[in-house]
């Protein structure tokens, strides 16, 4: 192979060049790291490199099914032995791991190759990565634009070809969000699907959940199938796989009944870039011979809304809080941004049974769609309003969160839902502007039957492929 073809393979297609000698693991390494070394300067996706350490761990005998293939960890619960989790904060020490994550310990079982710590907002909190410690990751599609958030430095990673697989995590729609933004595959797994230990049970209430983000829709059911195993210490789990991911994508599925959404939930048409990524997906689902209908579920998105937003500021305050009890120090300005200070006094001034309450609301959200899914089998929406946003729109500094908020206001009018409701859904990305930026459109489905959005992705890859895409790449 000539290295000049290694963005061309998705974590499959590499591995099986490694397992039939035609690359080392070592060689594989060595050529993700010297396209960090040069696109990362413009992209600002990597802010830790262990590039000594994933040299080291190539030297290692073949293993497990994606054996020899490097990849990303986002800076957000991927704790890795050697490497800091910093969340994007200043106020997170520079400390390095003495264990794995859960979750990185499979990575690395299955063969997987941790090179480095991605970009993110601090905490996670935004649906752009920007921020004071690291300054603003960059989309390989345009520079100007964000690869979206919170998981935009793993997104730009993969679409840029440093890597073909990079671990994600999503508790509003930060895996789908910057899939959208980069032309990935991104799936939002169910609640209580992938594990958060050992350090984390049910991060923000369960409503952020950890995956990966891809190019093919094989790589993310074998992510899926390696990642997908009970660990009995968690305080709740998804309803079990219908057997292997991976195997179960090469089945046709069944001929389904999918909702659309056609506008916006205020009632206003989609941008028309978007209107265009709908309209292709809509004509795809009928060409495959799926039944799609107009129709929404019965749910109150601004009581919604208000719940999801009081919890996130309270698990905000809990992780500012966190860290000023290891730290010893006050948060500060100089140590949190002032969006992420405007949360954190929000937070801490709501009161227990406010927090109940609203918890009980999106339980209640949760059973208004699984009623919606007795009707359809799965749900079809924009995942972003809009093509990628312009770099700097978003004020970091500003304490006011509503103010700080406005500018994206109607950004992401779904995503959220199903981080509320703990439901499936998955981006692919079927559309491409006049601009070249990519856009995606979302599918969800009940709780627990990824095994269905993957069926699908799967039929609707193969119909409509998108990796010929990637050539057009700016980077």
């Amino acid at each position: 192979m000539s290295f000049p073809e290694y963005s061309q393979y998705d974590a499959i297609g590499l591995t099986d060049l490694i397992k039939k000698k035609k690359i080392s693991a070592r060689e594989a390494v060595d050529e993700a790291i010297a396209r960090a070394e040069k696109l990362n300067p413009k992209l600002n996706a990597i802010v830790f490199e262990a590039y000594d350490q994933a040299r080291e761990a190539a030297k290692k005998p073949a293993r497990g099914p994606l054996s020899g293939v490097p990849m990303v960890l986002k800076d957000m619960r991927a704790g890795a032995i050697g490497m800091p989790t910093r969340n994007g904060s200043r106020f997170s020490p520079m400390v390095l791991s003495d264990h794995d994550a859960t979750n990185v310990a499979r990575f690395k079982a299955a063969g997987l190759i941790p090179m480095g710590k991605t970009n993110v907002p601090e905490f996670g909190i935004l649906p752009t990565t920007e921020g004071r410690l690291y300054g603003p990751a960059h989309n390989p599609w345009n520079l100007a634009h964000t690869p979206g958030g919170s998981s935009g430095g793993s997104a730009a990673s993969v679409a840029a070809g440093i890597v073909p697989i990079a671990h994600s995590t999503d508790g509003g729609g930060s895996i789908r969000i910057p899939a959208s933004n980069c032309g990935l595959v991104g799936l939002k797994v169910s609640r209580g699907r992938i594990s958060q230990g050992p350090d984390f049970s049910d991060s923000t209430s369960g409503l952020s959940v950890d995956n990966v983000v891809t190019k093919s829709v094989r790589d993310t059911a074998l992510a899926l199938d390696l990642a997908s195993v009970i660990d009995y210490g968690d305080p709740y789990f998804a309803l079990p796989p219908q057997g292997s991911y991976l195997e179960g994508i090469k089945r046709k599925p069944k001929r389904m009944k999918i909702a659309v959404a056609l506008k916006a939930l205020d009632g206003k048409p989609f941008h028309p870039d978007v209107a265009a990524a709908m309209k292709k997906a809509v004509k795809l689902s009928e060409e495959l011979g799926h039944t799609v209908e107009e129709a929404l579920p019965a749910l109150d998105s601004a009581s919604t809304t208000m719940a999801f937003m009081t919890m996130w500021a309270a698990n905000t305050a809990l992780a500012v809080i966190g860290l000023s009890r290891a730290t010893g120090k006050e948060p500060s300005l100089d140590l949190i941004e002032g969006l992420t200070m405007g949360l954190y006094k929000q937070g801490r001034e709501i009161p227990a049974v406010q927090y109940l309450a609203m918890q009980q609301t999106l339980h209640r959200a949760a059973r208004v769609t699984a009623k919606f899914h007795e009707t359809y089998d799965l749900w079809l929406t924009l995942t972003l309003a809009s093509p990628p946003l312009k770099l700097g729109i978003v004020n970091v500094d500003e304490q006011d969160v509503r103010k700080a908020f406005e500018p994206i206001l109607g950004y992401v009018p779904f995503t959220a839902m199903q981080n509320a409701t703990g439901q499936p859904a998955i981006n692919l990305p079927l559309h491409w502007n006049k601009d070249n930026l990519p856009i995606g459109v979302q599918f969800v489905a009940r709780s627990g039957d990824e095994m269905t959005l993957l069926k699908l992705a799967a039929e609707i890859e193969k119909a409509a492929p998108w990796a010929m895409n990637y050539s057009k790449i700016a980077v």
